[in-house]
């Protein structure tokens, strides 16, 4: 997905924090139109304003559930990133995948779609002609790491994840391990991704202690560790634990890894590590999307019905790398 915003701020994160970081903390999305004035609305809950990342997960918008009958539903021109691995999982509805490598995926629920951005790639992505009336779901950013962001673009659809299940719940496993549970996409950097099914009260998961832990709540109801958690809101754990308890019955996404010790600027769909990285990405799309070049640095999506998206404009001031945190 594509961060469609005309004037986008630097956004900038990375590198671990010098002061103690608080055990718990309430993370408020924040609304943005995804596309023009009669788009949809999702709501992002990474970036925030002092919390940038979650280990290597650095953009977390949640969408839905929305009708869409009768309506174009999601409609996200060819856009390109670089830097970065897309996220796709959906609990209503269907999203059509298209990208500069010839991949064309449809996402449906329960199925894992995954793109590696690496040094560049571009993509579209919009509900097919015939759709559910509705459409619920996440997409997500995975931050590469520095010896890590050239790697070849490709793309991946998993129709066939791990799932622990247990007295309460499930928890099916998207990206990383969980409690021996290992999903088969390809992950750069220690993290888990995981939708969690809450039957009732006291599911029980096991957690990575050296990891830092949030939970993203998908569906009405949903209590960790006794403490409500409305729709769309995320939850950050801080690091040390060994164990969450989710209530219900609802649905979250429960997000972990490493803190992300390098420092970072995300800009638009980039993530990079300097102001010249990110300009010079930005005038390689501007050339290769005005020309419409498959033979250049992000290539070209076919079969999408419309113009790419054209880059805003850097702001007047150097993009500078800072702290995960502000």
């Amino acid at each position: 997905m594509s961060n469609v915003e005309r004037d986008p701020a630097e956004t900038v994160c990375g590198g671990v924090a010098t002061a103690a970081e608080p055990e718990v903390e309430l993370l408020e999305p924040r609304e943005v139109p995804l596309g023009g004035p009669r788009a949809m609305t999702v709501g992002r809950t990474l970036p925030n304003r002092n919390r940038r990342m979650v280990g290597a997960w650095c953009f977390a918008d949640f969408y839905g559930p929305v009708g869409i009958a009768g309506q174009a539903g999601m409609q996200v021109p060819p856009h390109p990133h670089i830097g970065l691995q897309t996220v796709s999982w959906l609990l209503d509805g269907e999203v059509l995948h298209r990208d500069s490598l010839g991949s064309r995926a449809l996402v449906r629920p329960g199925e894992l779609n995954l793109m590696t951005a690496g040094s560049g790639i571009s993509h579209s992505e919009e509900s097919p002609a015939e759709h559910s009336p509705v459409l619920h779901g996440v997409q997500l950013w995975v931050a590469l790491s520095g010896d890590q962001r050239a790697v070849g673009a490709h793309f991946e659809q998993h129709v066939d994840l791990p799932v622990l299940s247990a007295a309460g719940g499930a928890a099916t496993v998207l990206m990383g391990r969980l409690d021996g549970a290992v999903s088969p996409a390809k992950t750069y950097t220690p993290l888990l991704g995981a939708e969690v099914a809450v039957g009732g009260a006291d599911f029980l998961l096991p957690l990575e202690p050296n990891f830092e832990h949030a939970v993203l709540a998908l569906r009405d109801g949903l209590t960790v560790d006794g403490r409500p958690v409305a729709t769309g809101t995320m939850l950050y754990l801080g690091r040390g634990r060994r164990d969450i308890s989710f209530g219900g019955p609802s649905t979250a996404l429960l997000l972990g890894g490493t803190p992300f010790e390098e420092q970072i600027v995300m800009w638009w769909n980039f993530v990079g590590r300097d102001h010249d990285e990110i300009a010079r990405a930005r005038l390689d799309w501007e050339a290769a999307r005005e020309a419409a070049d498959p033979g250049s640095r992000f290539g070209a999506v076919l079969g999408y019905d419309g113009p790419p998206l054209a880059a805003p404009a850097l702001p007047n001031v150097a993009l500078r790398p800072r702290g995960r945190r502000r």
